[in-house]
C-alpha cells in the first residue's frame, strides 16, 4: 500500500451533521489506540493521506459516478445485504450533481436514468459533490481514499447482515459486539461521541477503520470495479 515509510495509521470516515466523523486506528492489531473526531471538510483527511500521516482511509460516500443507470457495486452490495439493503442508496448519475433543488435533481435523474431520487439521497448530494471535487483535485490519491459501506463491513465482520436497524438499542449493541471482535482491545462502548455527530456515525466510522486495516493487508473484498468517465473507480470495499 502506498504511503510514506513509517506511516502506521488508517482511518474510517462517515458523514455527519457538521462535517465528517473520522476514526483513526493503528494499522496493526497490537495497539488498541483509537481517535475519533469531527472535521469540517473531507479535504482535511485527504491532506493527512497526502502527507503520509494516514496510509489509507475508507469513506462512506459514493466515489465514482455513473453517467446513467445503477453502479454494479451498489447492486451487488444490496444483494449481499438482504434485510439491510436499504442502507445502500442508489448512487446519483453525475448530471444530478448540478441540481440546485430537489425537483431539479429528480428531473435530471429521470432524464438520464428514468427515475427520480429520494429526499435522503438529495440531502447528501453536497457531500457527494465534496468527495467528487476532492478526487478531481488529487487524482494521485485514488485508491488510498476508497469507498466503503458500513453495513457491508459489519456484515463481513459478523458473517451475516446485521439483524437490527443501527439506530435502535439492539442494532447499536450488535454493531458494538462486531467491532469488539474486529478491533481487539478497543472498548467501543466507551468511545465518546464528538460534538456534531451521532453515536451511529461513530460506529460507522469505526467500521471504515476496520476495513482500512484490511486493505493494508490485502484481506478486503471489493464489489464492482469499473471506472467512471472521470477515471474514478466505482467500487465498494469491505
Amino acid at each position: 500500500m502506498a504511503g510514506r515509510a513509517g506511516a502506521a495509521l488508517v482511518a474510517g470516515i462517515d458523514g455527519c451533521r457538521t462535517g465528517w466523523v473520522v476514526a483513526t486506528v493503528p494499522v496493526g492489531d497490537e495497539s488498541p489506540a483509537v481517535r475519533v473526531e469531527v472535521v469540517a471538510e473531507l479535504g482535511d483527511v485527504v491532506r493527512r493521506i497526502d502527507a503520509g500521516d494516514l496510509v489509507v482511509a475508507g469513506v462512506d460516500i459514493p466515489l465514482g459516478l455513473p453517467e446513467r443507470g445503477p453502479r454494479a457495486c451498489d447492486v451487488l452490495a444490496r444483494r449481499l445485504l438482504g434485510p439491510r439493503r436499504s442502507s445502500v442508496f442508489p448512487t446519483p448519475a453525475r448530471p444530478v450533481l448540478a441540481a440546485a433543488s430537489y425537483e431539479e435533481a429528480c428531473a435530471l435523474s429521470r432524464a438520464v436514468s428514468g427515475q427520480g431520487i429520494s429526499r435522503q439521497l438529495f440531502n447528501i448530494l453536497p457531500k457527494i459533490r465534496e468527495a467528487d471535487a476532492v478526487l478531481a483535485a488529487a487524482p494521485g490519491l485514488r485508491g488510498r481514499l476508497f469507498e466503503m459501506s458500513p453495513e457491508l463491513s459489519f456484515a463481513t465482520l459478523a458473517g451475516a447482515p446485521m439483524r437490527h436497524n443501527k439506530r435502535t438499542a439492539e442494532g447499536r449493541g450488535e454493531r458494538i459486539e462486531a467491532l469488539r471482535r474486529g478491533l481487539p482491545g478497543v472498548d467501543v462502548a466507551r468511545i465518546s461521541t464528538p460534538r456534531g455527530a451521532r453515536s451511529d456515525d461513530v460506529l460507522d466510522a469505526l467500521a471504515g477503520a476496520w476495513t482500512a486495516r484490511r486493505v493494508t493487508t490485502g484481506a478486503q473484498i471489493t464489489l464492482g470495479g469499473e471506472t467512471d468517465p472521470a477515471g474514478v473507480r466505482m467500487a465498494v470495499t469491505a
